[in-house]
């Protein structure tokens, strides 16, 4: 966000092509809310719906209808902008930042508090809005045919959707899955990246033709892998691709700042950004005392939902081109929202000590919500004091029944999609998911894990996941295998606590073999 004000405001954007530079800057931060619609597609979990269901749509459901209120009546009353406009204002300012909060939780080692569940679930009914309000928002915002009547256009809504409903169906239960299938077996780590962006941009891409929007369009499609074995793997090839982009989505945001008229409107935009955040913390923190939460928690809670969001800057940006208020009043409103994701992380780590602080004072004494330990996206839940094996050939099947057969909990992560298939039948807690991505290791509770065996001999891939394994447990044992012996003393360097190699494990078995039979 930063560099694109800059860029905006030092003249470089005019030297590189002015408008038109813009406008191929903006086209890739497009791209980048796709990424983002597609992740949080994939992402999403019904089990996680489930179990929260309570803090979601009691909680959410307070929060977003509340804010909306608040911010629609304050619009209207100072006559700022049509009734268009104080929808889409309600619903951009209601908005919090999901990736900015839950990150901030995990960077402060808060993920599994109750606090930390309670933003997670209200995040969730935020999503689940933003995709029901993307779907209508060609309705508040008709660049064409504005004079049509409302109950017409609603019904070619609802004909479009529904085609495009059977449409993903069709794709998401026989298509997808087939094609993802059958690329898996070529062993090709491009190929299947490159599939599951075809698939995201396909999907996408045929939701904006029907005029539902390529947002819409790429969540459909990430929820039509959501439930499938190839989720983890998907997560870990789209992820750096998505933050490229929607780094390209801030910097984007970041060239409609005029540092002039900011410098100029400093004060509403400050007062703008304070009145935000804490109105919001005020009223998210007694929702979640409601709800039973202690007042600490809740009050982490509130500071972590305080802030505007991805999606209130996405809001705001088609705002911009439907001209539905005047450039002071865009330029103030994105400043602010800005300005609101950027205190976030700093606002929560002050909350613990004025959470701390309230507690001794005798506050929040009252009935709690009781939470799950698990962690924020646990995608593999309850596995704690378990065994990660990567590989399920003949060595790691043969190493997973020996650790089950002593009573060990195990965890596979397994590239092999029939492999994965056979596994989840029998029970087997698996991963379909490359050892050498980090992401990998954020989903195998690493942190609770209490050793890891590498059973595959390729010492490049086991040299990768090793140094992920060392930065986030430098304490855990590690069994690796290697091919040949010029890779064992290497392994070790990188950390490995035992490393068995093929070469001299065969050549034991042949000499062994060579004295019995002379022995014969």
């Amino acid at each position: 966000f930063i560099c694109g004000v800059l860029i905006a405001n030092s003249g470089v954007l005019e030297l590189l092509g002015g408008g038109e530079s813009h406008e191929q800057v903006s086209q890739m931060a497009e791209f980048g809310v796709v990424l983002l619609m597609f992740t949080l597609g994939l992402e999403f979990s019904l089990g996680e719906l489930r179990f929260l269901r309570r803090l979601a749509f009691v909680g959410g459901g307070w929060q977003m209808g509340l804010c909306m209120a608040v911010v629609a009546a304050t619009s209207t009353a100072l006559h700022s902008s049509s009734w268009q406009g104080a929808v889409l204002l309600s619903v951009a300012l209601a908005m919090s930042s999901t990736a900015v909060s839950l990150k901030s939780f995990q960077d402060l080692g808060l993920e599994a508090s109750p606090g930390a569940r309670m933003a997670l679930a209200v995040a969730i009914f935020q999503d689940l809005f933003i995709i029901v309000f993307f779907l209508f928002l060609p309705l508040l915002l008709p660049h064409e045919g504005a004079a049509t009547a409302l109950m017409p256009r609603l019904g070619s809504l609802a004909l479009r959707g529904g085609a495009f409903v059977i449409l993903a169906g069709v794709a998401a239960r026989w298509v997808i899955p087939w094609l993802l299938n059958a690329v898996t077996r070529t062993r090709s780590r491009e190929l299947f990246t490159l599939s599951v962006i075809g698939s995201c941009v396909g999907l996408a891409f045929v939701g904006g033709l029907l005029g539902l929007g390529l947002a819409l369009g790429a969540f459909v499609a990430g929820l039509a892998v959501s439930e499938s074995i190839f989720k983890h793997r998907i997560l870990a090839d789209v992820m750096p691709l998505k933050d490229l982009f929607l780094t390209l989505f801030f910097v984007s945001v970041g060239l409609m700042i005029d540092v002039k008229a900011a410098m100029v409107l400093w004060l509403p935009i400050c007062t703008l950004t304070a009145v935000l955040m804490l109105s919001k913390a005020g009223l998210i923190t007694l929702i979640a005392r409601r709800l039973g939460l202690a007042q600490k928690q809740a009050l982490m809670a509130g500071i972590g939902l305080c802030s505007a969001g991805e999606f209130s800057l996405v809001l705001l940006q088609n705002a911009s081109s439907a001209h539905l208020w005047s450039n002071d009043t865009q330029q103030t409103l994105l400043a602010a929202s800005a300005l609101s994701m950027g205190l976030l992380p700093a606002l929560l780590k002050f909350g613990i000590p004025l959470g701390d602080w309230l507690v001794k004072r005798g506050w929040g004494r009252g009935k709690t919500v009781k939470v799950d330990a698990g962690s924020l996206r646990q995608r593999i839940s309850g596995l704690t004091d378990h065994a990660i094996i990567c590989g399920h050939g003949p060595v790691g099947e043969k190493l997973n029944k020996a650790l089950l057969d002593s009573g060990v909990r195990t965890l596979v992560v397994e590239l092999n999609a029939d492999t994965v298939h056979k596994l989840q039948r029998q029970g087997q807690a698996v991963l379909f998911a490359d050892a050498s991505h980090a992401e990998t290791w954020e989903l195998t509770q690493l942190k609770n894990a209490r050793m890891v065996a590498l059973t595959f001999p390729d010492a490049t891939v086991n040299a990768q996941a090793l140094a992920m394994i060392r930065e986030h447990r430098p304490d855990i044992a590690v069994l690796a295998r290697a091919r040949f012996s010029s890779d064992v003393e290497r392994l070790k360097r990188l950390g490995a606590t035992q490393v068995v190699n093929d070469e001299t494990e065969a050549s034991r078995a042949m000499e062994d073999a060579a004295i019995t039979l002379q022995g014969a």
